[in-house]
């Protein structure tokens, strides 16, 4: 499913060419390479040897990123990996310390850091308009049947690397990451509630303080039936946004200016259920978008804002929430001095 976004995302992008898939035995390359054109190779190995290929995206289930990874760098080609960048930080490294050898760019497929509102959300943030930000939260109150964890490696610690948190909702951690100062701070909880059979959590919660002193609120499930919108909050001394897929159902600041009108109406309308309650219902436009940002660092030499140490930071944060709950006392990153038992 996940390749076939991608597919269609690089046939969306002028200068650039699908080459070629390959699977780990499962047929489906040899199916998408007929629908898009291009080569079916016969595993990973075969198609780093063909010299056309410049770029390798990577699309298997988390726990498999790894391995393909590291032989791409070594095979000099460039590599950008769908969320999660791998399921522990010690692989994440490996990856990342194989392409700072080999002088070839990972970057991460975090797409949703390219909604568009989140140009005028971003600036707000940066200008002070909300003045003392007291509160974010991110909610992810999505579902996931049964079947959707049966006889898959979704749900399973070997290869998702965790359950709502790491799979689902790790694309709001990464906002709330890529948006917010640093957290210094994480109480969590988590459970299997709602899917009984899963390794992994299917629920988890989680309790902020940022280094700046604000708070905030993890949420995330794949058993609220039927499925609600994805939503960021954030509120301060003088302004509160709400966040929902690429809308603002609140956009409201103290300090009024021309342009608030004007983003309230452009940006007031769902686009879509963006993977709710159904995975294969989100569009592949983020994903151009992605992409396109990563060839560019390519030919310009600009940083890429998801290069392999950014999109670490949101699977951080996830084992820390994990870390936390199953040690169920707080967790503190970023060095924090302060004694939190105390």
């Amino acid at each position: 499913m996940v390749a076939d976004f991608h597919a269609k995302a690089i046939h969306d992008i002028s200068g650039a060419k699908l080459v070629g898939f390959c699977d780990g035995g499962s047929g489906r390359a040899k199916q998408l390479a007929t629908q898009y054109s291009c080569q079916a190779f016969e595993n990973y190995q075969t198609m780093l040897e063909n010299d056309e290929i410049d770029i390798v995206t990577i699309a298997t289930p988390s726990g498999f990123h790894l391995e393909p990874t590291v032989a791409a760098a070594k095979a000099g080609k460039h590599v950008i990996c769908e969320k999660p960048l791998e399921i522990s930080l010690e692989r994440i490294d490996t990856m990342i310390d194989a392409h700072d050898k080999a002088g070839t760019l990972l970057g991460g497929i975090l797409q949703n850091r390219f909604n568009e509102a989140l140009v005028h959300l971003r600036q707000a943030i940066d200008s002070g308009r909300f003045g003392d930000i007291t509160y974010v939260g991110v909610f992810v109150p999505w579902w996931r049947s049964d079947e959707y964890y049966q006889d898959s490696w979704h749900g399973t610690w070997e290869l998702d690397g965790g359950g709502a948190l790491m799979n689902q909702s790790i694309h709001m951690i990464d906002l709330l990451y890529d948006l917010m100062p640093s957290i210094e701070t994480i109480h969590a909880l988590a459970g299997t509630l709602g899917h009984r059979d899963m390794e992994t959590e299917d629920t988890a919660v989680a309790i902020l303080r940022f280094t700046t002193g604000t708070l905030g609120i993890i949420y995330g499930t794949t058993a609220s039936y039927p499925g609600q919108l994805r939503r960021l909050e954030i509120t301060g001394t003088k302004g509160t946004v709400v966040y929902q897929e690429d809308s603002f159902s609140v956009w409201q600041f103290a300090e009024e200016t021309t342009k608030d009108q004007k983003i309230r109406k452009q940006f007031s309308h769902v686009k879509g259920p963006g993977g709710m309650a159904e995975p294969a219902s989100i569009t592949h436009e983020n994903h151009r978008r992605n992409f396109k940002a990563f060839i560019h660092s390519l030919e310009t030499g600009e940083e890429f804002c998801l290069r392999g140490n950014e999109a670490r930071k949101a699977v951080e944060i996830v084992l820390a929430i994990y870390e936390s709950a199953r040690q169920q006392k707080p967790v503190v990153l970023n060095n924090a001095e302060e004694n939190i038992e105390a």
